[in-house]
């Protein structure tokens, strides 16, 4: 009798499977690809979390700008804020690095090399990415909304290395 019961479930498994599997291949084609993670992205919002006060975070005004992060692990990053003391402007280019949901930004500015670490959220279908940013202190963050713009299927441009131009006698 154990013997009936287990060839009646393997049966009755084994015809779930096949009829789950049958709708798929008479559809014809797979979808196509999903949007690829290497683009360029506009920056749509940026939301401050302060975990040392009491008040609700902080959706900053103003933004703009972009964000191109390219398959060979280089990105640029030109962020914009426009507040009323005037705009403010967040430049760097630099090398990222995925683990996982983690995401690392190491970049060279004006006070020497640096690192940003936090976490991403991307969505092939409407081709958002949610980055969070740790901040200062443990337990802040900021947190940036963007929207890729377009695929970015090449590496940077080459810094052209043209010669200046000499000066003319007199």
């Amino acid at each position: 009798m154990a013997n009936y019961a287990l060839h009646a479930t393997l049966f009755t498994a084994a015809g779930w499977l096949t009829a789950a599997l049958l709708p798929v291949a008479a559809q014809g084609p797979l979808p196509a690809p999903v949007p690829s993670f290497y683009a360029t992205y506009q920056y749509t919002s940026y939301t401050v979390y302060d975990n040392t006060s009491a008040a609700p975070p902080t959706a900053v005004r103003g933004v703009g700008g972009t964000l191109i992060l390219r398959p060979n692990g280089t990105y640029e990053k030109h962020l914009s804020i426009v507040a009323p003391s005037g705009p403010h402007y967040f430049n760097q280019t630099g090398r990222f690095t995925l683990a996982g949901d983690s995401i690392r930004f190491a970049f060279t500015d004006l006070k020497g090399s640096d690192v940003q670490r936090g976490t991403f959220r991307f969505d092939p279908v409407t081709k958002r990415l949610t980055v969070s940013i740790i901040g200062y202190p443990s337990g802040n963050k900021g947190v940036y909304e963007l929207v890729a713009t377009e695929v970015n299927t090449t590496p940077a441009p080459k810094a052209s290395r043209s010669k200046p131009a000499k000066k003319a006698r007199r």
